[in-house]
This record gives C-alpha cells, sequence and structure tokens, in this order.
C-alpha cells in the first residue's frame, strides 16, 4: 500500500494526513500524539476512527496540522484520518458515517459587525 493522503477542517484548524501501514505511530509537526496532545481526551477524539475500526496497530500516521486551537485541530485530525481510512476501504464509511466522524462541522466563529464591539454584542445604550 502507497501513501494515502486526505484533508479535514474544524474552526480554524486544518490537518493533511498522509497514512501508510505501519505500527500505529502518529506524528505530528515532527512530534509524537501524546507529546503534541498530551490531553487524554484529546488523544482519544484522534484515535476515534482507528479504534472504531480495531485499526489502531495497523497504519502509520504522519499530519501536518495548523490554524485554530487545540480542539479543533484535534477535530480536523479525526476527519481527516476518517477520510483517509475510506480511501482505503469504502467499506469501513457506514461504520464512521454512523458514529458521525464523516461529517464537517461547518460551525466557525461569527464575523465581528462595525459599529459594535462583538459579532453581537451592543454598546450600552444612554438615554441621556
Amino acid at each position: 500500500m502507497e501513501q494515502i493522503n486526505a484533508v479535514g477542517r474544524r474552526k480554524a484548524a486544518i490537518a493533511r494526513v498522509y497514512v501508510s501501514e505501519g505500527n500505529g505511530e502518529i506524528i505530528i509537526n515532527k512530534r509524537t500524539l501524546e507529546e503534541y496532545f498530551p490531553s487524554p481526551i484529546l488523544q482519544f477524539i484522534v484515535k476515534q476512527p482507528l479504534n472504531t475500526l480495531e485499526a489502531t496497530e495497523k497504519y502509520n500516521i504522519k499530519v501536518n496540522l495548523i490554524g485554530g486551537g487545540y480542539k479543533g485541530q484535534a477535530e480536523a485530525l479525526r476527519l481527516a484520518i476518517a477520510r483517509a481510512l475510506v480511501k482505503i476501504n469504502a467499506e469501513d464509511k457506514s461504520a464512521l458515517r454512523k458514529e458521525g466522524f464523516m461529517t464537517r462541522d461547518p460551525r466557525a466563529v461569527e464575523r465581528k459587525k462595525p459599529g459594535q464591539p462583538k459579532a453581537r454584542k451592543r454598546f450600552q445604550f444612554s438615554k441621556r
């Protein structure tokens, strides 16, 4: 199997993933998964598609992650891994879709409007 690549996005984060056969190591921006995401919850989020298909020790994953915060990056990476796994084996798509890993979360920060301090917040009204 040659290298399979996929892209995942969430908020402002973009994850480019390169999956090849191996022993289950995940390298993110030249650091290990545990180094890059010290939180076990974020590590769990990243590994969810692999755990669903019981393929944690099957593939080596090299990741290029840019933009966003750590939560957005973890979810972008989850989407990218799920998309790469579907490219490898199309029969896995229904199992991943059922868990919700194939859906791109479209929610992003609303833009700031002119004449207001934030997107929806207004300046305090003064009658006098």
